[in-house]
């Protein structure tokens, strides 16, 4: 199922200007493309939030494709953190609300 070793999952905060942009839909389209599962979700300060699992190459590339974002974005930071995976995710999806923990 995983080519790319034993799963791995990240959580990659962005800031920028992500929202309004189509910044979602690109990384749902990017994420799918590498074979990931997790979602994306807009966070109520303006950064967006990925949670992501895969091979930990895939994660790697779906990260460094998001310091570009679409053409509308404008990227000012990334930060990446490595957590378990839990497998809880069957493929990559948008969340439209940020909700309390």
């Amino acid at each position: 199922m995983n080519p790319g070793g034993p799963p791995r999952a990240a959580e990659i905060l962005v800031e920028g200007d992500v929202q309004g942009v189509g910044y979602r839909d690109f990384v749902q389209r990017r994420a799918s493309r590498l074979g990931l599962t997790g979602y994306v979700m807009n966070l109520r300060d303006g950064r967006v939030r990925v949670r992501v699992e895969g091979a930990q190459e895939g994660i790697e590339d779906l990260a460094r494709e998001l310091e570009k974002g679409p053409p509308l974005a404008r990227v000012e930071k990334i930060s990446l953190t490595w957590l378990p995976p839990s497998g809880r995710f069957a493929s990559f999806g948008i969340r439209f609300a940020e909700f309390e923990a």
